[in-house]
């Protein structure tokens, strides 16, 4: 426990703390007298740090051992949710559990990151460009087609985006770097004209202009634009954003939470927020930096992708440089499957750091 990165833990809970309190001040406003959101989010929480003290104890090679097996357990259970998941907001990625619905697309995003980082380790040293992209690009497939087809874009996107960073960080020349980004750009015209759903087009075209359609599809960007706008400074306080308050934002507990913490807590929350991640980078960058092999250096690097992600995805959308696609901020927003993610991603970090 000693060795433990007690820095980062304690930015990690900071971010908690602040989010638990922006879904307490959203559950003011709904017909909700038990609280059972803000609860509920306590509970996932404790169950997420239970997850992250086991595998921060626990030694991190075993994930190497264990990646095949991992990787076909995600895989089944991707494949499981287009025939039986249930569907939220138009796709079809959750399994029901009782009262408490899993993603387990959120656990695709640390199986790949234990997939990749065996797969690049294991051949950093004798690296084929054009065969080992090849190859780590399937693995990726793998896993973000059955994504795309439920249909979830974004987290589809950052499948793909945690496998273009932990690409560049083996080195790679500069022109396959560029004929990388072409071949990015030929799959984008595929994917507007064979994979993408009519509503997914049209949130695109809201977000090169919103103001084509304010009420409808460019409502939920437009009203979190007017709550970031509004919070100045200090903001106008816990329980009192006219926006989250009155519910003109939608889904403000969970893809808009930052608006909610911008006009409740203006400048001085959105610098707080950035300030916090910017810590826990900081602190997973050493954690990568003094791993011990390269295997938990790509671990962690892939942790940082993660969240990195999640970060520009959710904050972009919020603030409307970004299309919407229901990529919740790390922490901060409501929901326990990637809450619990989250804390596992932190104590898979914690291992390799203990290890080092």
């Amino acid at each position: 426990m000693a060795k433990m990165d007690w820095i980062l833990l304690t930015a990690v809970f900071m971010l908690f703390f602040l989010g638990l309190a922006a879904i307490y001040s959203v559950n003011l406003s709904q017909a909700d007298e038990g609280y059972d959101n803000f609860k509920k989010q306590i509970l996932f929480a404790v169950i997420g740090l239970v997850f992250m003290l086991i595998l921060g104890l626990s030694n991190y090679a075993g994930l190497r051992v264990y990646s095949r097996l991992l990787w076909l357990v995600c895989f089944v259970l991707l494949i499981l949710v287009l025939f039986v998941g249930s569907v939220v907001h138009g796709t079809q990625g959750w399994l029901s559990l009782g009262s408490f619905n899993i993603q387990p697309v959120e656990l695709a995003k640390v199986v790949l990151i234990i997939v990749l980082a065996k797969f690049f380790s294991n051949r950093l040293q004798n690296f084929t460009e054009t065969k080992h992209i090849i190859v780590s690009l399937i693995l990726c497939l793998s896993l973000a087609v059955p994504v795309l087809l439920q249909p979830d874009l974004g987290s589809a996107a950052v499948l793909l985006g945690i496998w273009f960073i932990m690409l560049l960080l083996t080195g790679i020349r500069k022109r396959t770097v560029l004929l990388l980004f072409l071949l990015l750009a030929v799959v984008a015209v595929m994917g507007w004209t064979v994979f993408l759903k009519d509503y997914q087009k049209e949130r695109i075209m809201v977000f090169l202009d919103p103001q084509s359609d304010p009420l409808g599809s460019g409502y939920n960007v437009t009203q979190s634009v007017i709550a970031i706008g509004s919070g100045k400074i200090w903001g106008r306080g816990l329980g009192f954003g006219s926006q989250s308050q009155l519910k003109f934002i939608p889904e403000a507990q969970t893809d808009f939470i930052f608006a909610v913490i911008a006009e409740e807590l203006g400048l001085f929350g959105v610098f707080l927020v950035v300030f916090l991640w910017a810590l826990i980078f900081y602190r997973l960058l050493l954690i990568a930096k003094g791993a011990r092999d390269d295997f938990g250096m790509f671990l962690v690097l892939g942790v940082m992708s993660i969240f990195f992600w999640h970060l520009m995805i959710n904050m972009g959308m919020n603030m409307g440089i970004m299309p919407v696609m229901g990529i919740s901020l790390p922490f901060l927003s409501y929901g326990g499957s990637f809450l619990i993610v989250a804390m596992l991603l932190v104590g898979m970090a914690q291992s390799v750091k203990i290890k080092s």
